[in-house]
């Protein structure tokens, strides 16, 4: 009776002769290369996990002894009121009416005293200025804000606020200034707000307008210039006065005022004011 005995490769039957010393030989030339076979397997695994080790170890080396710049740790993003939202796409050549893109980054102050607005609280007095090159008289801009200040439906009719204009660059507690489109984008990025020139904003103790806006408002704004004006003074002096960001109530309603209604409308009327209708009119908070 022949034997046989199946190869670890292809597990195909060996013949085994009759003579069992010369089977035994076989079987044990057969075991003795199986175990060569399985040590030359552990040194190529050996092997390739070694390799694999110093590819890593070059890698690290390469990484902290060769790169340009050691990637910084990541920085706290600076604060804000609310997520500044990205705005509309701007034409490439801004109207003639947008006035001036960039003036000289530095400004001219209201040369007079204003009346008190409101009727009862704390003063809180402030300063004016309109950057050089921009086309507009400090004086005239002063007067629009102070006109806007003083009106029944602004933030003095709470009657626990009283706002002043002071002349020059006296002692204020904020300033309210009017910037072309780079300065009042540089202005606001100090504090982390990025506008890319197209908005206003507020930044400790200044309150920033930016003169593009002024002049034209936005499109489909749905109100005058003169009603857009209001609006912006109104909701970047309500940040200086502490109050964050507001969403539209409902379809076809007022908008907030600390609705950022530059950015659209979402369904609500462009409204300039934190008082209507002798009530103070809010929206519900962004987050």
């Amino acid at each position: 009776m022949v034997s046989r005995l199946f190869s670890d490769r292809r597990r195909e039957p060996v013949a085994l002769p009759s003579d069992p010393t010369a089977a035994r030989e076989i079987v044990r030339a057969h075991r003795h290369r199986r175990r060569i076979e399985a040590r030359r397997r552990r040194y190529l695994i050996a092997g390739l996990m070694a390799g694999a080790g110093l590819l890593s170890a070059l890698g690290l080396t390469r990484q902290l002894f060769f790169a340009d710049d050691p990637a910084p740790a990541p920085k706290a993003a600076p604060r804000q009121e609310a997520p500044m939202m990205v705005p509309p796409s701007q034409p490439a050549s801004p109207p003639p009416e947008a006035g001036a893109a960039k003036g000289d980054g530095t400004f001219s102050y209201a040369t007079t005293d204003g009346a008190v607005a409101g009727t009862g609280g704390a003063v809180k007095k402030y300063r004016v200025a309109v950057e050089n090159g921009a086309e507009l008289k400090a004086d005239d801009f002063a007067a629009a804000v102070e006109k806007t200040y003083a009106d029944p439906r602004g933030w003095t009719a709470s009657g626990q606020l009283r706002l002043q204009r002071v002349k020059g660059e006296g002692a204020a507690d904020f300033t309210v200034f009017l910037a072309t489109p780079v300065t009042s984008e540089a202005m606001c990025a100090t504090a982390g707000l990025h506008t890319d020139g197209y908005s206003s904003c507020r930044i400790t103790g200044k309150v920033i307008i930016n003169l593009a806006r002024w002049n034209t408002a936005v499109p489909d704004y749905g109100a005058p210039v003169e009603d857009y004006r209001s609006y912006v003074v109104n909701h970047e002096t309500g940040h200086e006065l502490g109050h964050g960001h507001e969403a539209c109530p409902a379809a076809g309603r007022p908008a907030p005022v600390m609705m950022q209604q530059t950015y659209g409308l979402k369904g609500c009327v462009a409204n300039s004011w934190p008082f209507v209708d002798g009530q103070a009119y809010t929206g519900p908070e962004v987050p």
